[in-house]
């Protein structure tokens, strides 16, 4: 019998958690089901990065253009960002369509610069199923609400990431109810980062806490260096690990210059094996004022790491505060964050493992096979 086709729709500019959630989602797809091929689409380069990867696990990538021309637009600053977001957009519009209307998949699940498609398929009369994949803790203005509330009539289905998430939709009415589900993100390849984590570091560092993520406002790593500086006052010898790129590298800098702490915090490039760092580190700290989930929350629940992170909606709440899966402290709030460190760091190691496993536990919802599982129930 012949197999039913998947397209994958993530545009993006910089390296972000959802492109691996895409990644992850198609092989899922491949490796377990009978019924469906899964494809990613590629924009213009976004997945050259990834290229190696998607190869090994054997996913087609299909290329809207030969050229790589999103390594060459700006990725930072909000004006310029956007305008590379106009550009894929106007780059991508017909040849998008045409590629719907030739291949004719059965369906197509969008992560990213979703407008395009979603303004495709009310334009056009597809045979494809379009599924909207709510990537990230979505905001809604008067205009943005009322668009989505008309455009969304001809998507097939809306996936949540978070239960939070799937109650925060239900209750703007912006798509029939029957076509909201909760379908949690393919973060966890057991076999891979069992593999992974084991590898040697190439950062010999001891007895220091990490954090990780886009070196952006949303991450709030000020605040985390902010408080930094107050623990170094106490735990001189413990170091403070930030992995990752983005437009407040510079602030940041002059921040861990301005509290003398260029020894102290290190700030280190986005790294491909970021699991034998989690696995080593004291504690993991996420300070964002927005997640959902969170993917590295979860990498580091499964690589059994402590953590610490900020009560932002929607991931973390829902993840580690409702299951006693590490401290959860009031966002921005230093006074809260320091306390739970102080409790943390005083804390016996029984009493760790306690959280440890809680949070293990609550990763295994985020497996591969989990996320497979439950979008077949999707896709009958």
């Amino acid at each position: 019998m012949k197999k039913k086709n998947i397209y994958y729709w993530s545009p993006h500019l910089t390296e972000i958690a959802t492109s691996k959630a895409v990644i992850n989602s198609a092989y899922s797809i491949n490796r377990y089901s009978n019924d469906y091929s899964a494809k990613i689409i590629d924009a213009g380069g976004e997945f050259k990065k990834k290229i190696d990867e998607i190869k090994l696990k054997k996913i087609n990538l299909i290329r809207l253009y030969r050229f790589n021309y999103i390594s060459f637009l700006p990725k930072f600053g909000k004006f310029l960002s956007r305008l590379s977001f106009c550009i894929i957009f106007i780059l991508s519009f017909f040849r998008l369509r045409d590629l719907l209307v030739k291949k004719n998949p059965d369906f197509l699940i969008i992560h990213l610069i979703t407008s395009l498609p979603i303004i495709l398929f009310n334009i056009f009369n597809f045979n494809t199923k379009c599924i909207l994949r709510i990537s990230g803790y979505p905001y809604f203005g008067k205009v943005r609400l009322f668009l989505w509330r008309i455009l969304l009539k001809k998507i097939y289905i809306v996936t949540c990431p978070t239960f939070a998430t799937y109650e925060y939709l239900k209750s703007l009415n912006i798509v029939p109810i029957e076509k909201l589900k909760i379908l949690y993100d393919p973060i966890i390849s057991v076999n891979e980062i069992n593999n992974l984590k084991n590898q040697k570091k190439q950062f010999n560092h001891h007895n220091f806490i990490i954090a990780i993520g886009r070196l952006t406002k949303q991450k709030n790593f000020i605040f985390l260096i902010s408080c930094f500086r107050e623990i170094n006052k106490n735990y001189p010898d413990l170091k403070l690990l930030i992995f990752g790129s983005g437009e407040q590298k510079n602030h940041m800098q002059k921040k861990i210059l301005e509290y003398s702490l260029k020894d102290e915090i290190i700030l280190l490039p986005f790294t491909k094996n970021i699991y034998p760092y989690l696995k080593d580190a004291n504690c993991f700290v996420l300070t964002s004022l927005w997640e959902d989930p969170g993917f590295v929350l979860l990498e580091a629940a499964f690589c059994r790491t402590f953590i610490i992170s900020s009560n932002c909606p929607n991931g973390p709440k829902e993840i580690v505060k409702k299951n006693k899966a590490g401290f959860v402290y009031e966002m921005s709030d230093k006074k809260d964050f320091l306390d739970k460190f102080k409790l943390f760091m005083s804390m016996p190691d029984i009493e760790k493992l306690k959280y440890k496993k809680n949070a293990l536990k609550t990763s295994s919802k985020f497996t591969l096979f989990s996320h497979y599982s439950e979008l077949n129930k999707i896709l009958l």
